[in-house]
């Protein structure tokens, strides 16, 4: 394949050939030669010339997942007449029902093989995502009376990485009756702080994905 002479096609290009092997094989497994192999004739320098390392790649590919994440939850953020309190709960209820994650679970990718980018997605959370999208909704859960707790940051926190990582059946493989139980453990956390924002759709939605991932690996 002749050189992309359109450098976003190009970075797309890798970070999608990356992300795929990364989750196949691993991001220590997964060298540079494996991401050109995959590339259909694009030159090393190519790569190069777009990301200084795998490092730098992975951060790319991490950043590049979130993206839709992000705006979602930035429209959530600034939807006008919610409380804090129902934000978080359409937050959650559209995260789960998202189309996308037909897809990615139909794939079935052991991204719990991948430790470094795992990682990458808590780093992330922790960094960015909870400080700059959940924190907001929580503070002004406590200023309208919707949420009760003197630990945002902390709580924005718990949420997310409980919400993207511990739930998550490809990071640990669970079937759907651990994602089940789990979900119902994070829905009596939630309770204790007056949050009754999860329902039983959420929870038989995150059995169907999960089942749809463990019939398909």
């Amino acid at each position: 394949m002749a050189r992309n002479k359109y450098p976003e096609e190009t970075v797309n290009l890798i970070l999608e050939t990356a992300m795929k092997l990364f989750v196949q094989k691993g991001y220590e497994h997964t060298s540079i030669q494996d991401i050109i192999d995959h590339l259909g004739g694009l030159s090393k320098g190519a790569i190069y010339h777009h990301f200084k390392s795998k490092e730098d790649i992975l951060d790319a590919v991490t950043t590049k997942l979130s993206e839709t994440s992000n705006q979602m939850l930035f429209e959530i953020q600034n939807c006008p007449g919610l409380t804090g309190k129902e934000k978080l709960k359409k937050l959650l209820t559209e995260s789960i029902n998202r189309s996308v994650h037909d897809e990615i679970f139909a794939a079935a990718p052991n991204i719990g093989a991948s430790p470094a980018l795992v990682f990458s997605i808590l780093r992330g959370t922790v960094d960015y995502t909870a400080p700059v999208y959940v924190l907001p909704i929580i503070e002004q859960g406590i200023e309208d009376g919707s949420i009760r707790t003197e630990y945002p940051k902390e709580l924005a926190e718990l949420i997310l990485l409980i919400g993207n990582v511990w739930l998550d059946p490809l990071i640990f493989d669970d079937d759907a009756e651990g994602v089940y139980r789990k979900c119902k453990m994070f829905d009596q956390m939630l309770r204790a702080f007056g949050l009754d924002i999860m329902d039983e759709s959420m929870f038989e939605r995150l059995r169907e994905l999960t089942e749809l991932y463990q019939n398909k690996k």
